[in-house]
């Protein structure tokens, strides 16, 4: 029969069981199944998590995997099994209407065969099938007159298999056989089906000896020879793994065997009308017998490449370009980069060639110096071409930026010069329905009473952010060109990043203009009602001076004042933040800060949003800076012709913003210090029973709206599975209502879901996670707070969104994020405030203490400071010293 499968069969595997890993005498081993590359599983609720890792083990996208997927309820489930590259998903009938998007990578499956009729074009999955009870000649006879789909048939258990494969044969049929009952050893062929048997059962040959022209191909393709195969060869290739040929003249012939070229077999399979085989392998020097790589000539293009790169490696001379390429990670990443830039700048089909070429020689070089083949890479190729679930699309942050570009909904990107006040960077539940067109939204589960704490830690981990070299790499050259150049470095980043070329002053000085400050008098009220709470809140945290007498005669005392000059830093990017001035302008003129610089990026036309006008207007701010990302943070630490320094920089920015102000506060020149170090926004939100679902939703998205690389941790303590369903169709439909979409959907995509049985094991995890913003939506909250050891602030109750704690209830909202809640604590008055300390002794006192002082300045050998203590008390006794 023609077929697009390229084995005569299927071998089914059950994982559950192990099958199919395990030792001789118990059917197919992994390697051996690997080999032949057609694999079915039937997949349950049961199985499914567990299938999932395993087609992560045995890298499913380089196996033709089906699947009996009528088990599972989900459309997300079956969804998921195509995104890990299932080349076909069998299931009800009924259900077919769900799937059309996927053509012919869905067909039906049915247990009857009279219902054949519900067969399409790509194909019918009939299931236990009895030949006992079937009319299989009656069918066989009907079929003559009928087209029939691609049939696939699965049999009972206890099915004498050999019989079967022949009802499978005259059926033209894809029999199904478990691994168990298959074998590619020869001893066995009585008791298990001999699968080199069925492969020259099914094969056609026109010669006598019935012998099979067969290619062998490398794992790139490359046709490297043509041989003969029998049946004989095959079982000794699938048994030894290697490549075995049958020879017209000689009998068997081990490829390599005498020369050394030796093969490793990878797979085998046959055309589609079963008249040539196809080897695959892994080859080891040259296949030709003469000077060259194959008999149909050398290797060119990116193979040859890849086997010339593969040879420097090994061999390249000391000092020559080649091993300093191998050996210099930093010259090979400027190659790259350089290279990818050229060929963006080419404009020629010829030059779009040479550049091409170019960078393909080097990143093939990177892969090369990382132990990648070219396959791999082939393998992630063909691997991403099976997903069916899509991203946007849209360049990340710095680039999108770079060419003045936006993504989606969002507005531009901002990252090492363009901040974001949380910067850009799930496997689906297992019984959600979704649209037939649209991706659903959800956070991957955890259970944690069936996972280790080890598996607990890993699901809580935060997105990657960028290695602290690679940062720095980006901002030392811009802190260096604003340390340099001042105002005019300022201004080229900001006409560069901000694309605010009309600017000719980096500074905004007050008192500014009422005409920049022109706002719609609902929002005036909403900054006001905002202002005016957190200053209250701030106010009630001044804390009076503090005198003690620690013993008779010696007082000691602590005060605060403020600190004179601070820098505010109030991102752009993907959203306009007023509140974060608020946040960070309202204590600072609570404390009582001389000078108070904001610094932000303007708009493509130069202005900054009216309504951070309008606040650095009420909180007395001397000026703002028309600049966002790492130069503002320079210019603010170091001073320009027009920015004033400051001492402190207090505010929220992305990994580029919070490397520049680690590295100013590091700098003992800059003399300044910052609030604390910052990353991607983050909730998490402990919801019992009693919860909302559309509350705990929305608290949810909330924070998945800031951007793609924040995180969303959900504890659900104690819930049914019909609680836990309720929350997650209020997360997929609240977020398709969002118009910051995308980025929801990538700040879901790595967050979690955990399933808990009481409050102390979700505070354990709360804990052990340290939120930015926790959220109790318990039926006692209150009396869990005495639970929360570490978080950024802590929101209490069904009624108490983080969003009040975000613009207008009176808390800061800016908080430690990435875990730094267990050190750090969110920005309050005291950020604005140094506390200063102040001793007071009489001579009764000096007298009562100075014994204790001038002995340890005895034992640390500090004489001056001994004699600091002991020419006073001498003048008091009248003694000489």
């Amino acid at each position: 029969m023609e077929t697009t499968l390229p084995l005569p069969f299927l071998i089914s595997v059950d994982v559950l069981s192990n099958a199919a890993s395990n030792g001789e005498g118990q059917g197919l081993n992994q390697a051996e199944v690997s080999c032949l590359g057609c694999v079915f599983f039937e997949v349950t609720q049961q199985n499914f998590e567990k299938l999932l890792e395993h087609l992560v083990q045995v890298n499913a996208a380089t196996l033709h995997t089906f699947f009996d997927a009528t088990g599972l309820e989900s459309k997300s489930d079956v969804v998921t099994l195509l995104d890990y590259g299932a080349r076909k998903v069998f299931v009800q009938p009924e259900r077919l209407s769900e799937f059309t998007e996927f053509g012919r990578r869905v067909a039906p499956v049915v247990s009857k065969l009279n219902q054949v009729s519900f067969g399409t074009e790509h194909g019918l999955l009939l299931k236990d099938f009895d030949q006992r009870n079937c009319d299989v000649s009656g069918f066989m006879e009907s079929s003559k007159a009928t087209k029939m789909p691609p049939l696939y048939i699965k049999p009972i258990q206890d099915t004498i298999y050999d019989h079967f494969v022949d009802i499978c044969s005259q059926l033209s049929a894809i029999p199904i056989v478990p691994s168990t009952k298959l074998t590619v050893q020869a001893e066995e062929a009585e008791k298990k089906i001999f699968v080199p048997k069925l492969f020259s059962t099914s094969w056609k040959s026109d010669r006598p000896d019935h012998l099979l022209p067969t290619v062998v191909c490398d794992t790139a393709g490359v046709a490297l020879g043509l041989v003969y195969s029998s049946e004989e060869s095959v079982a000794a290739s699938l048994k030894t793994k290697t490549g075995v040929y049958q020879s017209r003249k000689r009998g068997l012939w081990y490829k390599g065997a005498t020369s050394g070229d030796t093969q490793e077999l990878v797979r085998i399979s046959l055309d589609c009308d079963n008249d040539a085989l196809k080897f695959v392998v892994k080859q080891t020097g040259k296949f030709c017998h003469l000077d060259q790589h194959g008999c149909f000539g050398d290797l060119k293009g990116i193979s040859k490449l890849e086997q010339t790169l593969v040879s420097r490696k090994r061999s390249a001379p000391e000092g020559s370009y080649t091993k300093r390429l191998f050996s210099d990670e930093k010259l090979l990443r400027a190659k790259i980069m350089e290279e990818a830039e050229e060929l963006c700048n080419a404009q020629t089909p010829e030059e779009v060639a040479f550049e091409a070429a170019d960078l393909i020689y080097f990143a093939l070089t990177k892969a090369i110096s990382a132990g990648v083949s070219l396959a791999d890479i082939e393998e992630n190729l063909d691997a991403k071409s099976l997903k069916v679930k899509r991203r946007p699309g849209n360049a990340k942050g710095q680039w999108a930026q770079k060419e003045g570009i936006t993504n989606g909904t969002a507005e531009k990107a901002k990252e090492a010069a363009k901040d974001s006040a949380t910067p850009l960077t799930s496997a689906p539940a297992t019984t959600a329905h979704t649209a037939p067109d649209v991706e659903r939204i959800t956070l991957k589960r955890v259970d944690a009473s069936k996972v280790s704490a080890t598996e607990v830690s890993e699901a809580l981990r935060r997105p990657s952010q960028k290695s602290a070299d690679a940062i720095m790499n980006i901002v030392t050259p811009i802190i260096n060109d604003i340390r340099k150049d001042g105002d005019k470095a300022l201004l080229s980043y900001t006409h560069k990043f901000e694309k605010a070329t009309s600017l000719t002053s980096p500074v905004l000085k007050a008192p500014f203009p009422q005409s920049l400050m022109n706002l719609p008098p609902e929002t005036i009220k909403a900054i006001d009602v905002s202002f005016e709470n957190i200053r209250t809140f701030h106010a009630a945290q001044k804390e009076q001076p503090l005198k003690v007498e620690t013993m008779p005669g010696v007082v000691c005392s602590r005060f605060s004042r403020p600190i004179e000059r601070v820098g505010l830093y109030v991102p752009g990017g993907t959203a306009v933040l007023p509140s974060t001035a608020l946040m960070l302008g309202v204590p600072a003129m609570v404390a009582g800060c001389q000078k108070i610089v904001i610094a932000s990026p303007p708009r493509s036309d130069g202005s900054i949003t009216p309504e951070i006008v309008y606040v650095a207007h009420k909180v007395g701010a001397e000026s703002i800076v028309l600049a966002g990302g790492a130069q503002a943070v320079a210019a603010m630490a170091y001073g320009t012709e027009s920015v004033s320094k400051v001492d402190k920089i207090l505010g929220p920015g992305n990994q580029f913003v919070t490397a520049a102000k680690m590295f100013v506060s590091n700098d003992t020149n800059a003399g300044v210090s910052i609030d604390m170090p910052a990353g991607p926004s983050e909730v998490l939100v402990v919801a019992d029973k009693d919860a909302n679902p559309a509350f705990v939703a929305s608290d949810l998205l909330s924070q998945a709206e800031h951007g793609v690389d924040s995180q969303v941790v959900c504890i659900a303590v104690d819930l049914d599975e019909q609680q836990l369903q309720a929350i997650e169709d209020e997360v997929h439909k609240q977020a398709m209502a969002l118009p910051r979409v995308d980025i929801v959907r990538g700040a879901i995509s790595h967050s979690v879901t955990f399933l808990v049985k009481d409050v102390e094991e979700a505070m354990r995890i709360s804990n052990k996670y340290a939120p930015e913003h926790l959220i109790l939506q318990l039926k006692d909250a209150e009396e869990v707070v005495d639970k929360v050891m570490n978080a950024g602030s802590v929101f209490i109750g069904q009624w108490t969104p983080e969003s009040v704690g975000d613009y207008s209830a009176g808390v800061n909202h800016s908080l430690p994020t990435y875990g730094y809640a267990k050190q750090y604590s969110g920005v309050n008055l005291g950020s604005f405030l140094k506390h200063i300390t102040s001793s007071n002794l009489t001579a009764e006192g000096l007298q009562n203490v100075g014994g204790a002082v001038m002995q340890l300045a005895k034992v640390e050998e500090l004489e001056a400071h001994r004699r600091a203590v002991s020419i006073r008390l001498s003048t008091l006794t009248g003694e000489q010293i």
